[in-house]
């Protein structure tokens, strides 16, 4: 699976690379002005749920056009995302994994497990 995945990913960031070097893009693309966009995309991602309860939320998900809003979103955040990635020269896949693994040790089942408290509060 995780196979498939990075391959998924590299041809994505294949195809978004081609899309923005088409457009002459690169040269808008920063660091830091590739950060602030996943930041603003963020942004327009938690605008979908502000307001809302956890319940309104979930009932919105059967509503096509609150999914295809919301799938915009998380789309414009991942892209942005990758080209974070592909500027900083950092390979996605391999730094989630790494950070499971992480996460892993500092939430170990035993303490961890139905709750929401921070590693450093065990």
């Amino acid at each position: 699976m995780i196979g498939r995945m990075d391959n998924a990913i590299s041809e994505l960031t294949e195809r978004l690379l081609r899309f923005r070097d088409e457009r002459d893009w690169r040269r808008f693309h920063s660091l830091r002005n590739l950060v602030s966009s996943v930041a603003i995309e963020a942004g327009e991602l938690l605008e979908l749920t502000q307001w809302l309860a956890d319940d309104d939320i979930e009932r919105r998900l059967a509503d096509p056009a609150f999914r295809d809003r919301l799938a915009d979103e998380t789309a414009d955040v991942f892209l942005y995302l990758l080209l974070v990635c592909e500027h900083a020269g950092i390979d996605l896949a391999a730094a989630a994994a790494a950070k499971i693994d992480r996460n892993g040790v500092r939430y170990p089942v035993e303490k961890a497990r139905g709750n929401a408290r921070k590693h450093i509060e065990f």
